[in-house]
């Protein structure tokens, strides 16, 4: 064979396969340029992308819930401490007038008794003041915490309820509306005001912002929370509910371990509290002259008047440790 054909075909090959290499590399690199596009495109990554969507628009309604509710939480704080809202959150029927005009003759009746025991204008003022003042809105108070003790301790089994009606098919109207018929006072009232503003078209989050000015407890507002987070953004309701059932739960066993463990420190303070006044009545059946003069003297006032303050400091500093509040 000729050398100089050999030559020449030997140089054609390497110049074919060096296009070759290089057309290849080319399609490589488009091959893979357009499976990465495929990828993109794949059903498996869209729904991977509708997803983190979905969560991120879930999360943006919960923070937003939660927003809404505390700037209504600030709003009605105020009216919650009113004397209209005291009646309110006691489930009392009277008005606001009738409270005034109790505490008007209640005040009246301490400072007559005051009059009687002492013809001095400050015992008399003293005994206005904390009969017009202090005994009608303590005793309100007093309605107000009993009612909202009785409502804790009967909100776990009424999720319960809901939890069961919601995992057997119910809406969750009807299961508010069982509990509205079948639940204990205050219980039942609360749940029936929330039942009538839901049947009139009143928004559920607006029934349940005053269902927890009615009922200020931080278990109303987890209760209110979950609600309104389920209503805009989904999820599993009775999940949801049976985990706050759950917190409930242990908030109330946590409540019963911390009063069994500071009832000792409450009967001290009681007993130290109310100690002054025992040896007053007792020093008075046995020497009323001795103290008499508490009573009638400018100078015993200002010691009774001194003496009180002090008390009234050493209860609140007492109540204030043995109270505990989470």
């Amino acid at each position: 064979m000729d050398p100089a054909l050999l030559l020449a075909a030997l140089a054609f090959v390497a110049i074919a396969g060096v296009g070759f290499a290089f057309a290849g590399g080319d399609n490589s690199g488009s091959a893979k340029k357009r499976a990465r596009e495929l990828v993109a495109k794949s059903p498996r990554t869209v729904r991977k992308s509708e997803a983190e969507v979905a969560t991120a628009k879930r999360r943006q309604g919960m923070q937003d819930a939660i927003k809404t509710l505390g700037l209504s939480e600030k709003q009605s704080r105020k009216r919650r401490g009113s004397i209209k809202g005291l009646i309110e959150q006691a489930g009392a029927s009277y008005s606001v007038t009738r409270f005034w005009i109790v505490s008007a003759v209640v005040g009246v009746l301490f400072a007559g008794i005051a009059f009687l025991v002492s013809h001095t204008p400050l015992a008399i003022a003293a005994g206005a003041i904390v009969g017009g003042l202090g005994l009608p809105r303590w005793v309100l108070q007093f309605q107000v915490g009993a009612r909202q003790k009785k409502f804790t301790n009967q909100l776990a089994d009424a999720i319960d309820i809901i939890v069961r009606g919601v995992k057997s098919g119910l809406p969750l109207n009807q299961c508010l509306r069982v509990i509205s018929d079948e639940s204990p006072e205050p219980l039942r009232g609360e749940f029936k005001s929330l039942v009538d503003g839901n049947a009139m078209g009143v928004p559920l989050e607006q029934n349940l912002q005053k269902m927890y000015e009615r009922m200020p407890l931080a278990e109303v507002n987890f209760f209110a929370i979950v609600l309104v987070i389920q209503q805009k953004t989904g999820g599993n309701l009775s999940e949801s509910l049976g985990n706050l059932s759950s917190v409930l739960r242990a908030r109330k066993l946590m409540r019963a371990k911390v009063s069994a463990l500071s009832s000792e420190a409450k009967a001290s303070a009681a007993i130290i509290g109310s100690l002054p006044f025992i040896v007053m009545t007792l020093v008075y059946i046995m020497r009323p002259a001795y103290m008499t003069i508490l009573f009638v003297h400018p100078t015993g006032n200002l010691l009774l008047l001194i003496s009180a303050a002090m008390m009234s400091t050493g209860i609140f500093v007492m109540r204030n440790m043995i109270n505990f509040k989470f």
